[in-house]
């Protein structure tokens, strides 16, 4: 469900202080940040953010299409590294091919 229109988004007060002093001063550098549920408003348009994804912090330049989304959603905290079952059938593929040559 999602927020309330009176209570308005939410932003982590740190960050948003971060983000207005990186808009006064032109500095270019990524702000990181572990605030995952914070919500990009307009303000950020523009800014590189270094999302924290539980391991490392992942570098996502924030445009006019990812306003009113939460930072969360651009740094992925799974890896994935394909299903299990396409090795079995790689590998009986590979297995077959080799035989009839």
């Amino acid at each position: 469900m999602p927020r309330s229109i009176k209570k308005g988004p939410f932003v982590d007060r740190h960050l948003m202080k971060k983000v207005e002093e990186m808009i006064g001063s032109k500095n270019k550098r990524p702000i990181k940040t572990w605030s995952r549920r914070s919500v990009i408003l307009p303000e950020m348009v523009g800014i590189t953010m270094a999302i924290h994804n539980g391991r490392l912090h992942v570098p996502v330049f924030i445009t006019e299409n990812m306003v009113g989304h939460k930072l969360g959603e651009f740094a992925a905290t799974r890896t994935f590294r394909g299903h299990s079952g396409d090795r079995k059938v790689k590998g009986k593929d590979e297995a077959q091919a080799s035989d009839s040559k």
